[in-house]
């Protein structure tokens, strides 16, 4: 019989039969074929039949390069009688099993941070942790146990014997997949807020809940890390991608139609300057600008892979499955009426086009033309409703922009790839043109009206970056720490502008973490950007938007959009992985066929060989140990060597368990204390119930702020004044602790030490009208204090600085009214405050204190 040659391996990569590395290092080593030969059972290499044949035995001659040692495709371990092991068979369904696990978890956990707000907030943040975590952890249990030996004598002491070797084998594992890498710099970043919180910061808790965010996206990268190089990885991940993008684009959909129902998913506000509609789509994320960046990316990444399907004729089923996702998402994209995200999205456009080939640009023009004409008609209908109208014709306007988007789309395409010369081709270009002209005047007019509204936004804006800039300049290099802005921007504002985020990724990146996280976080993007570039330019876009409307606005105190960022740099890798085993396996694989007897013939010479070759080894060891001299100074120092190896491969395994498992604990712990404040919350002031869950909540969690204070107003005057200060070390620029403390100090009588609480205070939030007429109240009473216990002098003294407290508020109040500046926080003069003011003069006078009980009764 001829010889056959097949070519692309005996198993491609791709279909998942050799994607184990560890199984092609098996069959190696369990090959006992001293020539190049192997005997294979044609059955079994079709059917995966245990049961031998011998009628279709083959002789394998091998043409693979010499330079791969792994040779990870189209190796097959087979056993005496030339089928299959079972071992082998085992392992590739485990492994099978190992990758749907790996590829649920992640998916999942996109899901949850499409679900929970983006995972802007910490409590939203602490569960996904914990599924993370645990999850992570039970795996990694599963595949410590789930590791045996081959030989069934060796089964029985397995957790004793095989403990160190299945550590070896799991470092082996992990460190062996490409993008493994990536997980450094997340964990460089929790690190560095994890040392942030030990040596102090402007705030304990935000250190902490950044190095726990971190934690939980270094787990994260760690998945994906595992999943791009597992077998179908790239559809594991093309599918996460395509569910976390429908969910985010429909739900916003539907809830502006009036289908779902989201109480926060529509942003409405009467400021012209903010919307020109009356109201802005926020979605799931319930933050416009963010919820237009995201749903940027997917429709960008969306419209590529339709214009790689529109380049070549294709069925009108496939063609409109491939168009079906753009319309929405663009229509999502232009009702959450952020222009950061419109920019960004455009600019992302043009480099996508700029990127592609000549020939492959009007496919991209043809898949976005009739979405997006269609999808700025829809926003017009909405807008005109302010985004709230009836349910029926609502889901009318949508069905037709939708079906006329495909039917556009579908004969824009029909003309293009039909055969005629020139005609074809110049209305496809035409009906381009008149598309794209009509979708940017209706799409405009929402930005020329809110511009002519006024730029106030854009000025604040401003006005925060370069307040930023000057606070960064302290701490250039190392930065203050988690959530430095939101605890510091009221001390350092130079208007009384509303912002509890700095609205720019770089620099609140930079704030908290300086250079060190800057240079941490560019080297992550621009390795990934460098892999999506060369292997999924596809993905280009997408990330471009990432990067592009980060340094606009606060998408990177989402979460979400890290694990999106994430899961793009983890698709190129599957894609790179998947495009690397495709060429490997194209190599050329002769098959002779032979006898059984033959075969066996073979076997029978090999397993000699193997006898002759082991019995030599035998014979050299007995000659080494009869002259110990021989023993040479290398095999110390191989020795050396594999021992210092397996040392740092079992700290390596100690050091993730570590990481992993304490991360849960800590999350478990702040959890709990979230679940107990909330609890306290909801119970009656004063009542025994909120006392006991307040104190549940502070032993959790003793560094936050706002449990510290809720928990010190239940205590006596001495016990609520030592918790408060212990709280300063965790939370130093917190002014309501301050406040606290300062009424403390005027309950006790001690006006000198409460005005120097409150003058920081003050310092730390002087736009702040409530707390500085809280100030001026409380000044009063310890002054009036300290005149009942016959304290006259200390009594003006403490009204004297009262009287400066309020002038300077009087000064401020009147610069604010003057300076015709945007007064966000509604900094006025507090109604009771003149009245404070001049019972602290009298009382600064030295004349009698007047009793006015209307003014002074209670606290503002």
């Amino acid at each position: 019989m001829k010889n056959r040659t097949m070519h692309k391996g005996v198993v491609r990569y791709r279909r998942g039969y050799a994607a184990n590395e560890e199984m092609m290092e098996q069959a190696f080593e369990g090959s006992h074929h001293a020539n190049g030969t192997e005997s294979v059972d044609n059955k079994d290499l079709c059917n995966g039949d245990n049961k031998g044949s011998k009628d279709s035995t083959y002789n394998r001659e091998d043409t693979y390069n010499k330079d791969d040692k792994n040779n990870s495709n189209g190796a097959i371990q087979t056993d005496a009688s030339g089928s299959f092991s079972q071992s082998l068979r085992c392992k590739r369904y485990s492994g099978w099993g190992w990758t749907v696990g790996v590829g649920i978890l992640s998916i999942v956990l996109l899901l949850a941070g499409c679900l929970s707000r983006g995972l802007y907030y910490s409590a939203d943040l602490y569960p996904v942790i914990l599924i993370a975590g645990g999850s992570i952890l039970i795996l990694f249990f599963l595949f410590f146990v789930g590791i045996r030996p081959q030989k069934a004598s060796e089964r029985i002491p397995v957790l004793l014997v095989q403990g160190q070797g299945n550590i070896e084998r799991i470092v082996e594992t992990i460190f062996r997949f490409p993008g493994m890498g990536r997980v450094l710099w997340p964990l460089g970043m929790m690190t560095w807020f994890g040392l942030h919180a030990w040596a102090g910061s402007v705030s304990k808790q935000g250190s902490m809940d950044e190095m726990l965010r971190w934690s939980l996206l270094a787990m994260f990268t760690l998945l994906t890390a595992i999943l791009a190089t597992r077998t179908d990885g790239a559809r594991w991940l093309a599918c996460g991608w395509q569910m976390a993008g429908g969910l985010l684009v429909l739900s916003g959909i539907l809830a502006v139609c009036g289908i779902l129902p989201m109480p926060f998913g529509v942003m409405r506000t009467a400021d012209p300057e903010i919307s020109s509609a009356g109201a802005r789509l926020g979605g799931l994320l319930q933050y416009p600008n963010a919820y237009g960046a995201v749903v940027g990316m997917y429709a960008l990444e969306r419209l590529t892979a339709a214009a790689r399907v529109i380049a070549r004729p294709v069925p009108a089923g496939r063609l409109i499955a491939a168009v079906l996702p753009l319309m929405p998402a663009q229509a999502a994209l232009l009702l959450s009426e952020s222009r950061g995200a419109w920019l960004a999205t455009g600019c992302a456009a043009v480099a996508a086009f700029a990127l592609q080939r000549r020939g492959a640009r009007l496919p991209l023009l043809l898949a976005m033309a009739a979405p997006l004409a269609c999808a700025a008609w829809l926003y017009r209908q909405l807008a005109a409703a302010q985004l709230a109208p009836a349910p029926v014709p609502g889901l009318l306007a949508l069905a037709g922009a939708w079906a006329a988007a495909l039917l556009g789309t579908l004969l824009l395409c029909r003309l293009w790839h039909s055969g005629a010369a020139k005609a074809p081709r110049t209305a496809a270009l035409t009906a381009i043109v008149l598309a794209g002209a009509a979708a940017a005047l209706m799409a405009v007019a929402s930005t020329a009206d809110r511009l002519a509204a006024g730029v106030g936004t854009g000025v604040s804006r401003l006005q925060m970056w370069r307040d930023a800039l000057q606070l960064w300049t302290e701490a250039a290099w190392l930065g203050h720490g988690g959530d430095t802005w939101r605890n510091i921007f009221r001390a350092i504002q130079s208007s009384p502008y509303v912002g509890g985020e700095v609205h720019n990724g770089l620099l609140d990146l930079a704030l908290d973490t300086g250079m060190i996280g800057i240079v941490l976080v560019a080297g992550w993007f621009l390795l990934t950007l460098r892999s999506i570039f060369y292997f999924a330019p596809q993905l280009m876009p997408s990330v471009l938007v990432f990067g592009l409307h980060g340094v606009m606005d606060f998408d990177w105190s989402f979460t979400l959009f890290w694990m999106l960022f994430i899961w793009l740099g983890a698709w190129a890798t599957a894609l790179k992985t998947e495009t690397e085993g495709v060429q490997r396996s194209g190599v050329t694989v002769k098959y002779t066929p032979i006898r059984s007897k033959s075969g066996s013939k073979l076997r029978s010479k090999s397993r000699s060989k193997s006898r002759s070759r082991s019995r030599s080894l035998f014979l050299r060891y007995l000659s080494t140990e009869s002259h110990p001299s021989a023993v040479s100074m290398r095999s110390f120092f191989h020795i050396f060597q594999r021992v210092t190896a397996r040392l740092i491969r079992v700290s390596t395994v100690m050091i993730i368990l570590f990481w992993i498992g304490g991360t849960v604990w800590l999350t478990s712990r702040y959890a709990v204390a979230e679940v107990q404040y909330r609890q306290a919350m909801s119970e009656p002031d004063g009542t025994p119930a909120q006392k006991v869950h307040l104190m549940a909540a502070l032993q959790s969690n003793p560094n936050r702020a706002d449990i510290v204070i809720s928990f010190a107003r239940t205590l006596p005057g001495r016990e609520a004044e030592s918790l408060l200060l212990n709280s300063l070390s965790h939370s130093p620029m917190h002014p309501q602790i301050y406040i606290e403390l300062g009424r403390l100090a005027a309950q006790f009588g001690e006006g000198q030490q409460a005005g120097e609480y409150f003058e920081q205070a003050i310092a730390l939030n002087r736009y702040d009208g409530i707390g500085q007429s809280a100030a001026l109240y409380w000044m009063e009473q310890a002054a009036r204090r300290e005149w009942k216990a016959g304290l006259t002098d200390r009594a003006r003294q403490t009204a004297a600085a009262g009287v400066q407290m309020y002038e300077r508020y009087q000064l401020l109040t009147e610069e604010v009214e003057a300076g015709n500046v945007r007064n966000d926080r509604r900094f006025v003069l507090e109604e009771h405050a003149p009245g404070y003011g001049e019972n602290l003069r009298r009382l600064a006078s030295g004349s009698s204190p007047p009793f006015t009980p209307e003014l002074t009764k209670r606290s503002p």
